[in-house]
């Protein structure tokens, strides 16, 4: 069997009853995150250009979040993908590649709906997808050779969005062939200064991946095999891939890879969540920021080549830059002693402290540190005084991490702070419920409403 009939087999035949407890709860957990960072996009311009896209194709199958309009299920996810993504928000998992796994919440959840599978369904597909992206993140990475990471949301998208239509282990293979071959996205997405597109660039794979599973429902076929083809992705892109099926996610070995993704307590990147918590923690040791002469970022190599190797990334001008600038959120960690939505308002990335900290900052690889990744994420944060004392702080692992996972309260307390400025608490309380029972769940339409402002 081919890789692409590998993961069709595995998508079909997951046993969605024999998951372990813990596997269900992260489902449930990464789903009520996906939602808070949904209501945090609300307003935003990206959420409204995909939203009255949506509207031109009114269609009764999934419903776009924060709107009482339904259209097709490819839209759908991709508007709520693309809510999902917009604050980088959302949960992430290190590995050869980056990634971001609940990218294929808001699909599998817009197929289900259009599908009318059960919330049982929904956590089965939700940990495909999680499977299927992960391992691949663990197969080979993709960036450094100029392509994006959202190239395996093609294919954990396919497959879960498969399932959930119930399609054979063939028409599976198929949509998981013609997904990757037609729309292979470039890493340009996330170099210099950064666009909208950054946040729906997953959504559309997304999308074109549940277009994919409706065609092979019908009887199109693809190119195969699409992995190991003499013009596949193997050689065209991803280069060598240690693609092992064994090692996949079953209940005899309980090795899901949804229990390795990771949460956040800031509304940016995840490499340099560690340096925000440094520059906090020195924050108290230096009475007046004046007195600061220099900051100097000991970071990994990619949180070098992603987050401060761009001539951008030290003067951003757009939230997606700012958000993906590692200077300029050690510069507001010690300015504000947090890093909040507000904080990559225009103003706020305009502000001349936080410019003249930026001019103050140097950032460097560190070998020692690049060996940690992607077990761990760190970050070493040195200031050196005017005076000559210099203050050093390292922080390889935080909340969020695998070590110290956020838990349901935490998850609750995000999700409530997204939600107070869009919908009240009885409303909160009901997408709260939802989701704790979400096994038990036939149908959407009630969380939805609750969604809706």
């Amino acid at each position: 069997m081919n890789i692409a009939e590998q993961i069709a087999r595995y998508a079909v035949t997951l046993d969605g009853e024999r998951l372990p407890p813990l596997v269900v709860t992260r489902v449930k957990q990464r789903l009520v995150d996906s939602l808070a960072c949904t209501l945090g996009a609300y307003g935003s311009t990206p959420a409204m250009a995909a939203t009255a896209m949506a509207a031109t194709v009114p269609v009764p199958a999934a419903t776009v979040f924060g709107t009482n309009r339904r259209t097709t299920p490819d839209i759908a996810a991709f508007a709520n993908g693309t809510m999902v993504r917009y604050l980088d928000y959302n949960d992430g998992y290190m590995s050869l590649e980056p990634g971001h796994p609940s990218d294929n919440i808001p699909a599998c959840l817009a197929v289900a709906e259009a599908e009318g599978a059960s919330g049982r369904d929904l956590i089965a597909a939700i940990t495909v997808a999680y499977e299927v992206q992960m391992r691949l993140q663990d197969a080979a990475g993709l960036n450094k050779r100029g392509w994006d990471h959202v190239n395996y949301v093609l294919v954990s998208v396919a497959a879960a969005a498969s399932r959930l239509m119930k399609l054979t282990e063939a028409q599976t293979a198929q949509a998981i062939n013609m997904a990757l071959n037609g729309h292979v996205a470039m890493r340009q997405v996330r170099s210099g200064e950064l666009s909208a597109w950054k946040g729906a660039s997953a959504a559309n794979a997304a999308r074109n991946a549940i277009f994919c599973a409706s065609l092979a429902r019908h009887g199109m076929d693809g190119p195969s095999p699409i992995f190991e083809g003499k013009m596949g992705f193997i050689r065209q892109v991803s280069g060598e891939l240690d693609f092992d099926i064994g090692r996949f996610g079953t209940p005899e070995n309980g090795d899901y890879r949804i229990l390795k993704s990771l949460t956040k307590t800031f509304p940016t990147n995840g490499e340099l969540h560690t340096a925000v918590w440094a520059a906090i923690a020195l924050r108290p040791q230096v009475p007046d920021l004046d007195d600061i002469a220099s900051i100097h970022i000991d970071t990994t190599d990619i949180g070098y080549r992603i987050l401060a190797s761009d001539p951008q990334k030290w003067r951003p001008a757009t939230r997606e830059t700012a958000d993906h600038s590692l200077p300029y959120n050690v510069a507001r960690g010690l300015m504000d002693g947090d890093i909040k939505l507000a904080s990559y308002d225009a103003a706020m990335i305009a502000d001349p402290m936080a410019v003249d900290l930026m001019a103050r900052t140097t950032v460097k690889e560190d070998p020692a540190l690049t060996a940690l990744f992607p077990q761990h994420l760190p970050n070493r944060v040195t200031l050196t005084l005017r005076s000559g004392a210099v203050l050093v702080k390292e922080v390889v692992s935080g909340p969020g991490s695998v070590e110290t996972p956020m838990e349901d309260a935490d998850f609750a307390a995000k999700f409530r702070r997204m939600a107070r400025p869009h919908i009240g608490e009885q409303a909160q309380d009901a997408v709260l419920g939802f989701a704790a029972g979400l096994e038990e769940q036939t149908g959407y339409t009630a969380l939805f409403q609750a969604m809706c402002p």
